[in-house]
């Protein structure tokens, strides 16, 4: 049959351009990086070719074998990786290597350039996170050549793709009677090296020997001057091919553990730790789970695809089996292979299996169990954790009821009594620092730091040397929304309801006091009129003169402006101004007798204290021309 080249030639996109450019400076101090890249997307074509034929046997082609095959040529100066996995049709070609047409693209150019650092070891360990792994082939090569046939479809479907690397590349259809794909590296004039067997070897044994798909080689490579060579081209297995999880931990190695989490996790950089478990009894699995040290760049991102692989008696069946792990745990990378599921299980099946159920159950509990001990025994890598993936873990009590109680011990907070805005303190030593007579956690929430640690509500907090948690992240309102208590002991915001801070507050003479300045608090409700709900006598208060605090089952300023921000509606809630009777200023209103006077008073202290908690006004020239009218008339 004659076959259509159709050949093309086309320009790069400049992103892409720029991903060439950065990988092939990047990684030029670890060159040998290329073929664990190419090898590994080998691995992964084998494995969704033996999905995919589950249902549909004849995509073997009568070649159910499946292998991935490394060769080189000293005359043509070239190395090939080759697999006769799923391949790519001409359209999957385009798509995935001559555009790379995902939204990955621009977020690692972002990555990078937000980095300020040119250097070569920031810029390798955010490469792996994007699936560009293809363009290490070109860190040794001057020329790549990439010839692929989807399985299923005619020889005549071949597609030939290849490029310098350098701004173009050619597209042309061949004919390629074998599926899957093969790539060749014409290797550039000092890359030698990788034209010798021993060291193309040494490299597979180092990263890749945990694939369970067989490498292959020439065994005349290996022989020796003094060997008779084999008359006939004879490959042998290179890799051991055990599935590495299903190995005995004392026999795994950290650095096994390593690269296999590299391998799977498509990553430059090592796990922070990982938990190996084999489960006998009912329901028999096996799971390998990693904590990454470094968050995926689309770890926020609502269509993001999270979740582990799973494996049924070591037959990959999906690669983001998301029913495994729940959603604030989407960060976890690893493996779990059942004994025990259909081999055609589906995403749907998944949902309703009791033994999926099992297998989230105790995989949770490992993570969590793993993450205690870190951190209890290296806060610093934990506090690393916590860098990267604090914001999610803090979805857990709301997503995660069970283990709700586990999850709060993991959390870190800034605090009153922490230095600067890291947070690195956990609940169990706030408990350890609490006053005596304090009966509960307060905390409050801003949409920023200093908004947080100079709010007028902690002025009371500080001055009896009470700790409160300093919360500024979005989802931190989320958080305390649904935990409300740890070991026993509430949480309390410290701009809600009415300020309780039980016997170390004489509440008494406040009800005095309130009951003496009655004509005082009448007249700014008045001067204010419906936009607050009540005006009262604060406790919080020391310095300020005043401050608004929200109904004790009201919403929050601060959630109310987290969910206008995000487009959602906010019940229109009126907040509550407290007065601080002894600063002077409130004195001096007391004393006003001008009402107009006094009216400006009462609005300009609504203003600051709705400045000072972070709000916004509705007419700040307003605000503006009563401050400035007062101003005058202190001139006067």
């Amino acid at each position: 049959m004659t076959v259509d080249a159709h050949k093309e030639t086309l320009e790069f996109q400049a992103e892409v351009s720029q991903v060439l450019n950065l990988v092939i400076r990047s990684l030029y101090s670890n060159k040998e990086i290329f073929l664990r890249e190419l090898i590994s997307n080998a691995s992964d074509a084998a494995e969704k070719l033996r999905f995919e034929a589950l249902t549909d046997d004849a995509l073997y082609e009568e070649d159910p074998n499946l292998r991935i095959r490394v060769s080189m040529d000293k005359e043509r100066r070239t190395v090939t990786i080759e697999d006769n996995g799923i391949g790519m049709s001409r359209q999957e070609v385009t798509e995935t290597i001559g555009t790379i047409a995902s939204s990955g693209t621009k977020k690692f150019l972002e990555a990078l350039g937000g980095k300020g650092d040119d250097s070569g070891a920031s810029q390798s360990q955010l490469i792996g996170q994007f699936g560009v792994g293809f363009y290490s082939a070109f860190i040794v090569a001057d020329k790549v050549t990439l010839e692929t046939r989807r399985a299923g479809l005619g020889a005549e479907h071949g597609v030939r793709w290849e490029s310098t690397g350098e701004g173009a590349y050619s597209i042309e259809t061949i004919e390629k009677p074998g599926r899957g794909t093969s790539i060749t590296l014409h290797l550039n004039e000092e890359e030698g090296e990788f034209l010798e067997g021993y060291r193309l070897r040494s490299i597979i044994s180092k990263f890749s020997d945990h694939i369970s798909i067989p490498i292959e080689m020439l065994k005349e490579h290996f022989a020796t001057d003094e060997e008779e060579k084999a008359p006939e081209p004879e490959w042998e297995q290179v890799n051991k091919g055990t599935a590495l999880w299903m190995r005995n931990k004392a026999d795994v190695t950290q650095e096994e553990y390593n690269e296999f989490y590299k391998h799977i996790a498509h990553d430059f950089e090592e796990p922070l730790d990982q938990v190996h478990n084999r489960v006998e009894g009912k329901n028999e699995y096996t799971s390998l789970l990693y904590i990454p040290g470094r968050a995926p760049f689309d770890l926020w991102e609502r269509d993001q695809k999270h979740g582990v692989k799973l494996y049924v008696r070591r037959v990959f069946i999906m690669d983001e089996a998301e029913k495994l792990m729940p959603h604030y745990l989407r960060f976890v990378k690893g493996v779990v292979d059942s004994d025990d599921l259909p081999l055609n299980v589906s995403r749907e099946l998944l949902q309703h299996d009791k033994k999926i159920d099992s297998i989230r159950t105790a995989s949770t509990k490992r993570v969590l169990g793993l993450l205690e001990k870190m951190a209890r025994d290296d806060a610093e890598k934990y506090q690393k954790f916590w860098k990267e993936f604090g914001r999610v873990m803090k979805e857990g009590p709301a997503e995660d009821f069970a283990n709700k109680e586990k999850i709060a011990g993991l959390l870190r907070f800034a605090t009153t009594k922490s230095e600067g805005k890291e947070e690195t303190v956990s609940l169990d030593q706030y408990l350890e620092r609490l006053q005596e007579k304090q009966e509960k956690i307060y905390y409050i929430t801003a949409d920023s730091y200093a908004a947080a640690r100079h709010s007028p509500h902690l002025e009371v907090f500080n001055t009896k040397g009470v700790e409160v948690l300093l919360l500024t992240d979005r989802v931190d309102e989320w958080l305390v929304s649904h935990l409300n208590e740890y070991k026993g002991k509430p949480l309390q915001s410290v701009a809600k309801g009415q300020l309780d801070l039980g016997d170390m507050e004489d509440k008494e003479a406040l009800e005095k006091e309130a009951e003496e300045h009655k004509g005082l608090l009448d007249r700014v409700k008045a001067a204010l009129g419906d936009d607050v709900k009540e005006v009262r006598v604060s406790s919080r208060l020391t310095e300020s003169p005043a401050c608004l605090v929200a109904d004790e089952h009201d919403m929050g300023a601060n959630l109310q402006r987290v969910l206008k921000q995000l487009g959602q509606d906010a019940p229109q809630t009126k907040p509550i101004l407290e007065l601080n009777l002894k600063h002077p200023l409130v004195e001096k209103m007391d004393r006003e007798p001008d009402e107009e006077r006094f009216a400006d008073l009462s609005r300009v202290l609504l203003d600051q204290a709705t400045l000072a908690e972070g709000g916004q006004l509705e007419d700040p020239a307003a605000f503006v021309h009563r401050l400035n009218k007062l101003m005058l008339s202190l001139s006067a």
